[in-house]
């Protein structure tokens, strides 16, 4: 098992073999994933005329992440996890590829886009579950965690800038073709180039039961409850301006080249706080600013509320952004917290539950902002948002020391009998 650095930074993640193919795979799946939306937004448009239809495709993604994330998640922890994560890239590869087949009827197109959002969840928590195996459960995952999110954050801004390009040189079907030959590429890099571990827990009882029944046992535990309710919260109140985004620019006067600007500063915060936490501070630092930092994070969103400019704007994105650094702390917290026989569902649970809530917070975002105007929507997500952390940070210092649940059976009898393959091999 690799051992904690002695320092900060990510230089010693690239000396193990394992996670350089899972951090190239990540690349290539997460291009994947938003090079396809952007093409299959342009595709639906381009047949139906509708720029709800357009719009629908986008938002169809969010739904079927809280399917996928608690009744398969019995699937990330019932079997090899190499296999998990190689069985999801093909399922993906095939969604797109039958969206590339000519005359596709749009209904097709939508259900594939559904089947798309269901396995994301399995996918990442996997994914997320894999980081202790290969880079332990102490300092080295917190970092691996902290870049793939870096990364994920870089791949959404390039994403929209390659897909932009891609769109300018071949049809919608021939970006979507190139994104089916990604994910095949990410799937082939997990196959090839991570070991092969036994499931974490034996396959039981009927999945959709299993998976139930597991979610009721992370969310009975206090301490992973307001753990999973730290990562959720903050990102659903965070998502109401780049929800705003559009009307708010245009109120500005900025343009199209101010909407760019305002959607890009958010995650540009969010990569540089990351980064400057993974690297220029101790373990110890980062985990005792988590709470703070969590408190503050979306405290410049009231600056909305004194009618800031363009830069002003920016300003106040880059610094709420640069505050999600917080994830770092919770990381380590919550793989401590939660046992290491449902820690794939755990994991699936709390990416389905972010995209979940982000959904939902642009959908509240858009709605009040009817009726009380953008920069008042945006300024008050500041201050609830604002409030609910300070409760959550309080509740989560009552549960610091709290133990996780003890595991069912010893750690042999989970591993023996679970080693078994998704295709029923």
């Amino acid at each position: 098992m690799p051992q904690a650095p002695e320092t900060t930074g990510y230089r010693p993640l690239f000396a193990v073999r394992e996670f350089r193919a899972v951090f190239v795979a990540h690349a290539f799946s997460v291009l994947g994933l938003v090079v396809s939306e952007i093409a299959l937004s342009v595709l639906v448009y381009d047949l139906t005329g509708s720029p709800l239809m357009s719009a629908l495709t986008f938002a169809l993604g969010f739904l079927p992440y809280l399917i996928g994330g608690t009744l398969l998640a019995g699937l990330v922890d019932r079997f090899p996890v190499r296999r998990v994560l190689v069985v999801c890239d093909l399922v993906c590869a095939g969604c797109v590829g039958v969206m590339v087949v000519p005359g596709a009827h749009i209904a097709v197109l939508l259900a594939m886009r559904c089947a798309l959002a269901m396995v994301a969840p399995l996918f990442q928590g996997a994914r997320t579950a894999t980081l202790t195996d290969v880079l332990g459960d102490g300092e080295l995952f917190v970092l691996g965690r902290s870049l793939l999110r870096i990364v994920a954050q870089g791949a959404l801004l390039a994403g929209f800038g390659l897909g932009g390009v891609l769109l300018g040189v071949v049809p919608p079907r021939g970006a979507l073709f190139i994104t089916v030959c990604t994910f095949l590429a990410s799937a082939a890099l997990l196959r090839f180039g991570t070991r092969r571990r036994p499931a974490r827990a034996h396959r039981g009882q009927a999945l959709v039961r299993d998976s139930l029944r597991g979610t009721r046992r992370i969310l009975a535990d206090r301490r992973v409850r307001v753990l999973l309710l730290l990562f959720w919260v903050p990102p659903m109140f965070a998502v109401a301006p780049e929800a705003l985004a559009a009307p708010y620019a245009d109120g500005l006067g900025t343009g199209s080249a101010g909407l760019g600007l305002l959607m890009c500063a958010l995650p540009v915060g969010a990569i540089a706080g990351e980064l400057y936490a993974g690297s220029r501070l101790r373990p110890a630092t980062r985990t005792r600013l988590a709470l703070p930092l969590v408190c503050v994070t979306l405290l410049p969103y009231a600056g909305y509320a004194l009618r800031p400019g363009l830069a002003g704007s920016l300003v106040l994105l880059l610094l709420a952004g640069a505050g999600s650094a917080y994830s770092l702390g919770l990381d380590q917290w919550f793989v401590a917290a939660v046992p290491e026989e449902v820690r794939g569902r755990a994991m699936t649970l709390n990416t389905a539950g972010l995209m979940t809530v982000q959904g939902a917070g642009m959908a509240l975002s858009g709605a009040v902002a009817e009726f009380a105007g953008v920069r008042a929507t945006v300024a008050g997500a500041g201050v609830l948002g604002t409030v609910c952390c300070l409760l959550l940070a309080v509740e989560a210092r009552r549960t610091e020391g709290a133990e996780a649940p003890a595991p069912q059976g010893s750690a042999t009898e989970t591993r023996d009998g679970a080693d078994h393959d998704m295709t029923g091999r």
